[in-house]
């Protein structure tokens, strides 16, 4: 187990957010379906978990999810498509990720509907199998760079998370790439809907596995990033490394 030639586990996209800090660019389009280097963001996102083997997305959805399903469809570059929607009340991250859980099975990846992550899909669910440990956090060293640095990693685990009261021995930022196992949403109670308590709560406990990312993340969560991400998206085509040879373009 844990063969860098291991296909991807599942993995979760949530994608059901309401996107408030877009304003009027979200009015009646969910952010998945923002155009970003001139086609809908998911489809970045899709097309880049298939460079790295990805064949089972499950896509979280709430505000204006049927838009989501009529554009992505059941596949969608190869990888095959289910949904798992909010209904009318919004679940929070980790209340979406719980409703998934049963289309996911015993050990999944999680990313946020939002985000461009360059790195080694399969390198890190490969380091996580080998790891033991429940659950998995990648990291970037950030230093304050792109936002506050929130994650305290140490050797291959994150000791602490905190990205409400983050304190001054944090030097690396959560990248966005997660993994659990079914069994470690149990670590908290239902009363937590926030992923990010889920993780503090594993690291706590030391038993969030740290890989660290050497790419920078694009991430489409305010206007500036979408323009910035779109920039990139558009003109360079966002190589990555770990992909498929011959799948990318040239590193940017």
């Amino acid at each position: 187990m844990g063969a860098v030639s291991d296909p991807l586990p599942p993995i979760c996209i949530l994608a059901g957010g309401l996107a408030t800090r877009l304003g009027g660019l979200v009015e009646d389009l969910p952010k998945a379906l923002l155009e970003v280097g001139g086609e809908p963001f998911v489809d970045h996102q899709l097309r880049l978990l298939a460079r790295h083997g990805a064949r089972e997305v499950v896509l979280c959805v709430g505000y204006l999810g049927e838009r989501i399903v009529e554009h992505v469809g059941s596949e969608r570059f190869g990888i095959r498509i289910a949904y798992s929607h909010d209904g009318p009340t919004l679940l929070g991250t980790l209340g979406a990720l719980r409703r998934a859980a049963p289309l996911l099975g015993p050990r999944f990846l999680v990313l946020y509907g939002d985000t461009y992550l360059r790195l080694d899909y399969r390198a890190a669910a490969a380091a996580w199998a080998l790891s033991g440990l429940p659950a998995m956090m990648t990291v970037l060293r950030n230093e304050g760079r792109w936002d506050t640095s929130n994650v305290r990693f140490e050797g291959t685990l994150v000791t602490a998370y905190d990205k409400r009261a983050p304190t001054p021995s944090m030097r690396w930022i959560d990248y966005g790439l997660g993994g659990f196992e079914a069994s470690a949403l149990e670590a908290v109670g239902p009363e937590v809907t926030d992923l990010a308590e889920l993780y503090r709560q594993l690291a706590r406990r030391r038993a969030l596995f740290g890989f660290a990312a050497a790419e920078r993340f694009y991430e489409i969560g305010t206007p500036a990033a979408l323009a910035e991400t779109s920039e990139f998206l558009g003109t360079r085509g966002g190589a990555t490394p770990g992909a498929t040879p011959g799948a990318t373009p040239p590193e940017a």
